[in-house]
C-alpha cells in the first residue's frame, strides 16, 4: 500500500514563489564567488622602489660598488668573478679615483660584498669632514651637526659650561641622553 506525502495545504502556490527566490540566491553567491576569485591577482604596489635602488635579475652574486666609479649602485655578476669585473660593471674609474688606494682588483667576488673605490684626497667630490668640537663650539656651529637639534646643542654648551667639559664624545649618550642612532652618525663631525 502506498501511502502519499501530503505537504502543507497549498504547498504549490509557495513552491511556485520561493523556487525563484533559491534559483537567484543562488546565482548572486555563484557570481560573487566567481568574480572574487578571479580578481585574486597580485595586490598593486603603493609605492614603487626608487629607480637608484632597482635590483638586477637575481642570478648570480649581488655586489654594492660605491665611490669613485661612473655609475654606482648594485650588480649581479656571475659566480667566480672578481673585483676588477665589478668595477667595470659600474663603468670604470673616474677621473677622481685613487689608484693608489684601491681594494683588491684579484679579489674573489662574493654575494652581498660592497666594493669601495676611494677617491683621491682633495679631489673634486671627495668627501671632506669637517669637525666640530664639542668643547669649544658655539651653539649655532652645534646645530650643524647632523642629529643635533638647537635645544640639544644648548645642553651641551650648558653641560659643558657647569662641569668643564667632555673627556670622550660617548659622554653625548651616557650623560645627556643622545639616542644612540643619532650618536652614530654625529660622531664623524665631532671631536673634543
Amino acid at each position: 500500500m502506498r501511502t502519499r506525502l501530503h505537504l502543507i495545504p497549498g504547498w504549490k502556490g509557495l513552491l511556485a514563489l520561493a523556487l525563484p527566490v533559491f534559483i537567484g540566491a543562488g546565482a548572486v553567491v555563484g557570481a560573487w564567488f566567481y568574480s572574487s576569485s578571479g580578481s585574486a591577482g597580485p595586490a598593486p604596489q603603493a609605492n614603487p622602489p626608487a629607480a637608484s635602488l632597482e635590483l638586477p635579475l637575481p642570478s648570480g652574486l649581488l655586489v654594492d660598488v660605491v665611490g669613485a666609479v661612473a655609475r654606482p649602485g648594485l650588480y649581479r655578476l656571475p659566480r667566480g668573478d672578481r673585483v676588477y669585473n665589478a668595477i667595470a660593471a659600474a663603468g670604470g674609474l673616474t677621473a677622481r679615483a685613487d689608484p693608489t688606494r684601491l681594494p683588491n682588483l684579484a679579489g674573489r667576488l662574493k654575494d652581498g660584498e660592497q666594493i669601495k673605490v676611494p677617491f683621491a684626497k682633495g679631489a673634486p667630490g671627495s668627501t671632506v669632514i669637517n669637525r666640530t668640537s664639542l668643547n669649544t663650539a658655539s651653539v649655532d656651529e652645534l646645530t650643524l651637526v647632523p642629529g643635533f637639534t638647537e635645544a640639544f646643542a644648548q645642553e651641551v654648551v650648558d653641560y659643558r659650561t657647569n662641569f668643564g667639559g667632555f673627556q670622550t664624545t660617548s659622554e653625548l649618550v651616557e650623560i645627556l641622553g643622545m639616542s644612540e642612532s643619532d650618536f652614530i652618525i654625529a660622531r664623524r663631525y665631532l671631536t673634543l
